[in-house]
């Protein structure tokens, strides 16, 4: 089965489990990066990203060159913003058709997902859903418990490919 790990990480924890996914899935992987991506730290990076959120916006991405036909599972993720994912994964897909595929989503927040996963369904209609998973600040707690858990959903996505 041909795998594609799609993610954008502000501060490091949907990267680290992005790359986690990578490995136990034996997947390719595209990281979404914003053509203007100054760091914000403290409360500044919540207002800034709120406001994202809350006005829909869609930041430009740097290039990429993906294709989405060959692969058979696309598993998609991105940090929480304000209950919603992050506005990037909104930019990637406006950008990338994504039809009739096998699609996972994972979300990484500091303690409330919200509705993110169910967003990103809502944007990727016409799909299958092969599963879902969510961390809290996967860089704070123990690496190897979230390794564990990786590799666990993974291979129920591997081992499953209705």
């Amino acid at each position: 089965m041909k795998t594609l790990v799609v993610y954008y990480s502000f501060e490091g924890n949907t990267g680290f489990i992005a790359e986690q996914i990578k490995t136990a899935a034996s997947a390719d992987i595209l990281r979404l990066e914003l053509t203007e991506d100054k760091k914000r730290s403290g409360l500044s990076k919540y207002i800034w990203g709120g406001r994202q959120v809350m006005t829909h916006k869609k930041p430009a991405l740097k290039p990429y060159d993906v294709q989405i036909d060959p692969y058979d599972l696309i598993i998609i993720g991105g940090p929480v913003w304000a209950g919603s994912p992050a506005p990037a994964l909104s930019s990637f897909l406006a950008r990338t058709k994504i039809e009739n595929k096998r699609v996972a989503l994972f979300c990484c927040h500091a303690g409330g997902k919200g509705r993110a996963l169910e967003k990103l369904k809502a944007l990727l209609s016409g799909n299958t859903f092969a599963g879902e998973v969510s961390f809290v600040n996967p860089l704070k707690g123990d690496r190897q418990e979230q390794i564990h858990t990786v590799t666990g959903w993974v291979s129920g996505l591997l081992e499953n490919p209705r």
